[in-house]
């Protein structure tokens, strides 16, 4: 996957930042929610008093965050793309949720500063290559407390061969052609048609993961594999 080929992520996700959650959810016929409310639920469970969702988009899973806390942690919410994060304004004021512009290969964060990070179907698109990609597990490895949790929600590869044959059969069909129906964008969801099917399998993830540092890596899969939680601690 090229930047240049799609033309820049970050104006690829300006393009679609205004439907972007009503697209997600007729793509995955709802069940992106699910899947984000879950992984918040155990990504919560670790407390902590400082949290970050890097690459939030329209800030959905860090509101999800809020909803799981059972505690008063402070939670962050980043990304690189302003119109999105124009979108999780109002969630952001509801859930008092400090939003911050950044670039996820660089965090404005100091070392050690959180107990918890997050991310939520952005990793594909830090997948430059797998090396940059493990510079920016380290990268998050960096800002994360000695005992913090770093959790990645993603596409995956199904292990059963019908499944995985099935599922990119989908996305050929339908992400490009439903994702261009509702947003207006045709880049953004060429992009994702794209990069979903190349995207590597939960084993090869979690090996990446352990080679940015990370401990303890783990990774369940949801409705029959086509995305995966990992866990990993520092």
């Amino acid at each position: 996957m090229q930047n240049t080929l799609f033309g820049g992520v970050e104006k690829i996700f300006s393009e679609a930042a205004h439907t972007y959650e009503l697209t997600n959810s007729v793509l995955t016929l709802g069940l992106d929610t699910f899947w984000r409310k879950r992984t918040a639920r155990m990504a919560a469970q670790w407390g902590g008093d400082k949290w970050l969702d890097v690459c939030t988009g329209t800030g959905e899973m860090a509101a999800y965050l809020r909803g799981s806390a059972k505690n008063k942690a402070m939670i962050v919410a980043l990304d690189f793309c302003f119109p999105m994060l124009h979108q999780a304004i109002s969630k952001a004021k509801k859930n008092k949720i400090s939003l911050c512009i950044g670039d996820a290969a660089k965090l404005p964060f100091s070392d050690n500063t959180f107990d918890l990070v997050t991310i939520s179907f952005a990793t594909r698109n830090l997948n430059i290559s797998r090396d940059i990609l493990m510079q920016n597990f380290r990268e998050f490895y960096r800002i994360i407390k000695p005992g913090g949790r770093f959790v990645n929600l993603e596409t995956s590869q199904p292990l059963s061969d019908f499944w995985r044959k099935l599922f990119h059969l989908y996305v050929r069909l339908m992400v490009m052609s439903v994702g261009y129906l509702f947003s207006g964008s045709k880049a953004a969801y060429v992009y994702l048609s794209y990069t979903i099917p190349r995207f590597f399998s939960a084993k090869e993830l979690s090996g990446i993961i352990y080679r940015a540092g990370f401990r303890k890596v783990s990774s369940s899969y949801f409705t029959f594999g086509i995305v995966a939680m990992h866990t990993a601690l520092k």
